[in-house]
């Protein structure tokens, strides 16, 4: 018997639905494997239906032609290695997230996932049965073990697997990004190969799907926890792993070690492969937002340039008599560092016949909030006119502490198909801003040097819909209000909390009466790239309606 065996891990961005195109992806990757003499091929969790499903899954005829797919690769790949692939199963006990082995033209083995994650972005146990942990399989000289993602956040399924023979295990993920998420995952993988003695194999997805977004990151652990191979985050990657046998068994060899980005960078890269996959899985190339001068809207035109390229990329000023010189400055500025086009459209014009066909109805009444969010809905409209004519997604760029608050104008500012900002607080808005400057990596198709002016960075932010206008005359400046929100989102902290940590008790009931009645709003506002372990609406989620207030 063999005491080598070569894996081959393939390290993919799917696209849900997408069966024809994901079955192409794992041949080209299962022939990739087949040429360096592998045994085995494998694909991430829910591969061939790409990740994650929601209630698309509940539909019979989905999961028909998905199994019909999946025995079709089977034919497809049966002169070569085995391969390792995920997608759903279906049969007289259940539904269920499965991965499959598929060997010589037949399915050869199948994992149906024990432990169904309900928390967190997920909610599996409304969508899957509940599957029987399932004991290991043979590929050649070396028994494989394979707990389905959630399975090896338990010690349950790996315990069972060595009990039960297997000699490695390999698991299969489509584990979502956040903020540190791989020291994570490091630490529970860590805990599984102490546990069972094995080494193991942590493959995960990549790519953006909706507001989430799979990082990569895949890695081999020996006992011990030595760590014997690690991916880079957020590429596609095909990778050759060797394991041999020796006196205390199989052990993954020494192989690459990619260096991870620091968190700055790994945020800036999942809000440009957000939008990036976003935008090509939806069939869009072409985008354009509304650059005002101010630092939000050039953040996203940077990330807009980086992920599509500068000729991809329509920036729009929309001035009114409230616009500064410095704000018309300042935008055409951003957009030149960038090789943007850059479109002027003043609203002036239409916020005149606007306040002409309202004069009647509003006689009598002074000008307040009313009037200023007429000019940022006239902006949404002339902004979606051009999007419709020239079939340019939309973009809106609204950060999460103005999503937050709602210092934001419903079907104005917030209009738009995606919004890359939707989960970064205005502090680290500032803060990218800088390191975006400060750096540039080969995936970014933007320009180098410094895209956005450190004036842009440094002025005091305002939404310029009044005279002298600022956002701190309604909101507590950024490095408190940002403080109090992720103590009270984040931290889901109360309010004496909140006050014990040192802030005005008036003003962290100010920020929390706040965030609680701009729910319906952020019910309204367009998907972006989940960062953090508090995004809004994918982890939480609040009633509209809601009378309650803390009272500590």
């Amino acid at each position: 018997m063999s005491d080598r065996f070569r894996l081959t891990i393939a390290q993919l961005n799917p696209t849900v639905g997408a069966f024809g195109a994901n079955a192409a992806k794992a041949e080209q990757a299962w022939q990739a494997g087949r040429a360096a003499g592998a045994d085995m091929v494998a694909l991430p969790e829910m591969f061939l239906t790409g990740y994650q499903t929601q209630d698309l899954v509940l539909k019979p005829a989905f999961v028909a032609d998905a199994m019909a797919a999946m025995e079709q690769l089977a034919v497809t790949c049966a002169d070569g290695p085995a391969l390792g692939i995920g997608g759903p199963y279906s049969d007289d006990s259940g539904l269920y997230n499965a991965w499959w082995v598929l060997q010589g033209g037949k399915v050869v083995a199948r994992m149906l996932k024990h432990h169904r994650p309900n928390n967190d972005v997920f909610d599996e146990v409304r969508l899957f049965d509940q599957g029987p942990i399932s004991g290991p399989y043979r590929i050649g000289p070396l028994r494989v073990g394979t707990p389905v993602c959630e399975d090896a956040w338990h010690e349950d399924v790996p315990e069972a697997l060595v009990e039960t023979g297997a000699e490695v295990l390999l698991v299969p993920n489509g584990s979502p990004y956040r903020r540190d998420k791989l020291d994570l995952r490091m630490q529970v993988i860590v805990a599984r190969v102490v546990e069972t003695g094995l080494p193991l194999i942590y493959l995960n997805a990549v790519g953006g799907q909706d507001d989430q977004l799979f990082d990569g990151a895949s890695f081999a652990l020996n006992p011990g926890g030595e760590l014997a191979l690690q991916l880079p985050p957020f590429d596609e990657v095909i990778e050759h792993v060797d394991l041999a046998r020796g006196p205390e068994g199989w052990r993954v060899l020494q192989g690459r070690l990619a260096p991870q980005p620091d968190t700055w960078e790994q945020d800036y890269r999942a809000m440009v492969l957000g939008l990036k996959d976003y935008l090509g899985k939806s069939g869009f190339s072409k985008v354009l937002l509304g650059l005002s001068g101010g630092v939000d809207s050039a953040l996203v035109a940077t990330i807009a340039a980086d992920a599509l390229g500068p000729a991809n990329v329509r920036c729009v000023m929309l001035p009114s008599e409230f616009t500064s010189q410095a704000s018309l400055d300042d935008a055409a500025d951003v957009a030149h560092r960038l090789g943007c086009r850059l479109d002027t459209v003043s609203i002036e014009g239409a916020r005149g016949a606007v306040a002409q066909a309202l004069s009647g109805v509003m006689a009598g009444t002074a000008p307040d909030v009313t009037e200023e969010n007429i000019q940022s809905r006239l902006r949404a409209l002339m902004l979606m006119a051009i999007s419709n004519k020239h079939g340019e997604m939309l973009l809106t760029t609204g950060n999460k502490s103005e999503v937050a608050v709602g210092y934001c104008t419903i079907y104005g500012d917030m209009a738009g198909g995606y919004n890359p900002l939707k989960d970064l607080y205005k502090t680290r808005v500032f803060e990218t801003c800088r390191w975006r400057n400060a750096n540039h990596r080969d995936w970014m198709e933007g320009p180098t040097g410094e895209v956005i002016p450190p004036a842009v960075i440094d002025k005091p932010p305002t939404a310029e819909l009044r005279a002298d206008q600022k956002d701190q005359d309604s909101l507590p400046p950024y490095e408190v209000l940002d403080a109090i929100l992720e103590r009270l989102v984040e931290g889901d902290q109360s309010v004496a909390e909140v006050v014990a940590a040192g802030f005005e008790r008036a003003t962290v009931k100010r920020v929390e009466h706040l965030l609680y009645i701009s729910e319906w709003k952020r019910f309204q506002s367009a998907p972006g790239p989940r960062l953090s372990t508090r995004a809004f609406w994918l982890d939480r989620r609040y009633p509209m309606v809601n009378r309650w207030r803390d009272q500590g």
